[in-house]
């Protein structure tokens, strides 16, 4: 009788969870995470749909493991009891068996290793770009920079006081200022640190890469949904690691092209502008 409750616990554990995933699957299309989230968030890149179609088919090779274990666990603890089994059998090696548990997994492994290694291979590739967007994480904050649109530069930064928010903003991902690409066009992101190491992550473009200082990282994202979609710095990057939230507005070209105008009004950088240390420089000179 345990053990049929048991099982009836376990089984109603897995429909819920089953249940869950299947609410996931098809409600969550926020770019941004959803209460009684199961799985990804909404994938939107080609990317991240080879990310899902991979994670998919590990997951059942990963059920079919442990199915083949459970059912072998069951049929040596009812075969092999000391009930049914009273006198033991003294065999110590089978060579058969020995091959086989060897040279499954192998075979196992090796056909999983190239779906992911193609999967590495179409993300490291860099296509040829459409835009190119460099984001510098800060402490904390990032800084997004549009060197192919007028060298338009601005810092977003989340917002801290939630009256503050937008309609649709949700607390602590909700910032000021967005990073804005076209929808249907390959963005190359640029990335690099101005302190310490940060990580720019978009779970919905199935992109996470560093930004470290000295260095220049690139990754791409190929958004085929209007929307905005959410990340976080996922580098443990001081006390306010928490608090430096990415949204990227993903819009149509021709919403793109005019707030670039915008931006460009608002945001150019100027070049000609002493930096901080050449202003302290003749500071210090008078």
């Amino acid at each position: 009788m345990l053990v049929f409750k048991r099982m009836t616990a376990v089984a109603v554990t897995i429909c819920a969870l089953l249940a869950g995933l299947v609410t996931v699957a098809v409600g969550n299309e926020a770019g941004q995470p959803t209460d009684w989230q199961l799985g990804f968030q909404q994938s939107v890149t080609p990317v991240m749909d080879e990310i899902v179609r991979f994670h998919t088919i590990l997951l059942w090779v990963i059920i079919a493991i442990a199915g083949f274990v459970l059912a072998l666990l069951l049929i040596i603890a009812v075969r092999f009891n000391a009930r049914s089994n009273p006198t033991p059998s003294r065999t110590t090696h089978n060579t058969l068996l020995e091959i086989l548990w060897t040279v499954v997994p192998v075979i196992i492994l090796v056909a999983i290793a190239i779906p992911s290694f193609r999967l590495l291979f179409y993300q490291l590739n860099i296509p040829a770009a459409d835009l190119t967007v460099k984001a510098t994480g800060k402490q904390w904050y990032w800084t997004y920079t549009y060197p192919d649109n007028g060298k338009i530069e601005f810092d977003s930064l989340m917002v801290r006081d939630t009256t503050k928010l937008k309609p649709g903003q949700p607390r602590l991902l909700g910032v000021d200022n967005e990073m804005v690409v076209p929808v249907n066009k390959t963005v190359r992101v640029l990335t690099t640190g101005a302190e310490v190491i940060h990580a720019f992550a978009v779970p919905s473009f199935g992109i996470k890469i560093d930004a470290i200082p000295g260095r220049v990282n690139e990754t791409w994202f190929k958004a085929t949904r209007e929307g905005i979609y959410y990340g976080q710095c996922s580098e443990l990057c001081g006390k306010e690691h928490a608090f430096m939230p990415i949204a990227v507005r993903v819009v149509s070209e021709q919403a793109f092209n005019a707030w670039v105008d915008d931006a460009k009004k608002k945001w150019a950088r100027d070049d000609s502008a002493p930096t901080d240390v050449a202003a302290a420089d003749q500071s210090t000179a008078r």
